[in-house]
């Protein structure tokens, strides 16, 4: 991911600012004073227009990006304009795919892709209704543990979806485990539990394998697929159908990404507290690790 396309820089930006305030000198705090005031104008502003509207001089804002670890201006204002640019992008409308098409044969390829992943992307998210996803949520929620599954390119989905979802759902596994089937472990699942399974054309043996066990044992089945049908004998109680069209000989899974991203966004907000209490505890223990790699720090700057 992009890190000036992090949703949360610019507010841990905004804070690291907060908390440096009483340290900086004149200049430099009025810079950061603005900033935290008017993150909006900030992103869309070039630096001579911040500066004409504080009367604190260009200068001032580059200081105050270096003194936080930044090597110009541009970047320390990035992650204010993607957010800007990323909130409203519905707003901006698709004249740049007309101008992108002209763009001799990779400007049209380009193009095409764009407007193919756009296709799927929508068509997936309108097919789930909030009425299905919250009947999902539900059942997710409810469920004594809840196991995800899928093989080859669909694991990293569901690795990610594991990776994040486990933060609202303390009791979601990702299964398969290690070189191991998924059948491996699911040994001792049953009517109090729920298998999602994600899979599309050619569908994977391993996972209809793990569908029809799931059904059989009684747990809660949720298929997300390109079809609503991929094999007989499969019993699901919840389906989230995507479009996985491409240009390529793969399936695309830009909708199913998307999907995903929905659902997880409804099962924080129905974890509440607790779900934010460990997504914090999940981060503070990172920091504390050194997980995140983070530059050196540069020396105050005095005015």
């Amino acid at each position: 991911m992009d890190p000036h396309l992090d949703p949360k820089k610019t507010a841990r930006l905004l804070q690291r600012l907060r908390e440096q305030m009483d340290e900086l000198p004149p200049k430099l705090k009025a810079a950061a004073k603005y900033v935290i005031d008017n993150p909006g104008d900030f992103g869309l502003d070039t630096v001579r227009t911040s500066a004409r509207k504080t009367g604190i001089g260009a200068n001032g804002f580059v200081r105050l990006a270096n003194h936080l670890g930044y090597d110009t201006f541009e970047a320390f204002r990035a992650p204010f304009r993607a957010a800007l640019t990323t909130t409203h992008e519905a707003d901006l409308g698709q004249d740049w795919l007309d101008r992108m098409q002209d763009e001799g044969p990779a400007g049209k390829l380009q193009a095409a892709a764009a407007r193919n992943q756009l296709n799927i992307t929508s068509r997936s998210l309108r097919l789930m209704t909030a009425e299905r996803t919250q009947a999902i949520v539900d059942t997710l929620t409810a469920a004594r543990r809840s196991y995800v599954t899928a093989t080859r390119s669909s694991y990293a989905l569901a690795y990610y979806f594991h990776y994040v979802g486990r933060m609202a759902l303390p009791g979601l596994e990702l299964v398969p485990r290690h070189m191991c089937a998924a059948l491996d472990d699911l040994l001792d699942i049953g009517p109090e539990d729920c298998l999602i399974a994600l899979t599309f054309a050619p569908y994977s043996a391993g996972t209809i394998q793990a569908l029809r066990l799931a059904g059989a044992r009684g747990a809660s089945v949720i298929l997300i697929s390109d079809s609503e049908v991929i094999a007989p004998g499969i019993r699901t109680d919840h389906v989230l159908a995507v479009a996985a069209n491409s240009l390529h000989p793969f399936g695309a899974i830009g909708g199913a990404m998307a999907v995903l991203e929905c659902l997880l966004t409804h099962l924080i907000d129905a974890g509440g507290d607790d779900a934010l209490r460990r997504i914090e505890a999940y981060d503070a223990l990172r920091q504390d690790s050194g997980a995140y790699w983070s530059g050196p720090r540069l020396p105050r700057i005095r005015s």
